[in-house]
């Protein structure tokens, strides 16, 4: 879809915000409500990939966000351009099936992180997003073994860079079939035995309700592991409006309850035909 109208009025509350449609909003700051400030809001480019990144990040600034993430190296200028950060950076170009988990990769991550962490630091970001990679035959306590031994070097690098590194919570269930960190105890367990305090995981919280639900019980009693949060509506992994089965007011107040101030971000693929209309109401959603 080309990107012509944007973002109309939204009532201030939360409430409203779940019953209004996402089509004819305008772009007119006269009738924003302004954002609480509780929630630091970015939203993943990938989902909006069908329109050019500059008039994306133009669009979120609009709205109010302060990121658009999982950017390159070479786009994140763009969004630093129009006074946004990029909340979530890619730090390498393997993709998310292959990960730390494999020896033989540890080589080019090694490589690939080593000049993409401090150009992160140079250009302001503070968190590169990581992946397990499929088991591919691995027992879990192989995972763990191979992940540990292949970040560390890369999380005490990122740590003289103030740099945090996040590893994803994926599904194995719908999206990610046979991927390792797929549930909240592996990623733990791995934070655990790093013990580093910059390695931290991204916590999605569309993937995790599908592999393990009580999503807000798992967010409390593992908050100081989490860096950074993702969300998608379940199931489909569409807009988080009342189509879906999660209540993501109550999720984000239990995100602000623990102390958290990093980033969440959008990631939902949007149906409607007004797809930034959709993101601006995703974010009135979790404004709490």
């Amino acid at each position: 879809m080309k990107r012509k109208q944007v973002l109309k009025t939204l009532a201030a509350s939360v409430a409203s915000a779940w019953a209004l449609p996402v089509t004819g909003i305008s772009t007119n700051r006269d009738n924003f409500v302004p954002l609480k400030g509780n929630i630091n809001h970015s939203v993943s480019q990938w989902c909006y990939g069908f329109m050019p990144l500059e008039e994306l990040v133009l669009a979120c600034k609009e709205i109010g966000l302060k990121s658009v993430e999982l950017l390159t190296e070479k786009q994140w200028p763009v969004a630093m351009k129009h006074g946004l950060t990029c909340a979530m950076g890619y730090g390498t170009d393997l993709g998310l099936s292959q990960g730390f988990n494999n020896p033989a990769l540890h080589e080019k991550y090694l490589k690939d992180y080593s000049a993409s962490i401090p150009k992160a630091a140079q250009d302001g970001l503070k968190n590169l997003i990581c992946f397990s990679g499929n088991t591919n035959g691995l027992t879990p306590a192989q995972g763990l073994e191979n992940c540990a031994r292949g970040l560390e070097p890369i999380v005490k690098l990122a740590a003289r860079h103030n740099i945090t590194i996040c590893m994803e919570l994926l599904n194995s269930k719908v999206d990610h079939k046979d991927y390792q960190c797929d549930r909240t105890s592996w990623g733990v367990q791995l934070c655990e035995k790093l013990g580093l305090d910059n390695f931290k995981l991204l916590y999605d919280i569309y993937h995790m309700q599908i592999m393990e639900g009580d999503v807000i019980a798992t967010i409390k009693a593992n908050a100081k592991y989490i860096g950074h949060y993702h969300t998608a509506g379940v199931p489909g992994r569409h807009e988080i409006d009342e189509t879906q089965e999660l209540h993501y007011p109550a999720i984000m107040r239990a995100i602000v309850a623990t102390g958290f101030k990093g980033f969440v971000g959008q990631e939902f693929v949007p149906t409607e035909s007004d797809k930034l209309g959709a993101l601006r109401k995703a974010v009135m959603i979790c404004d709490v």
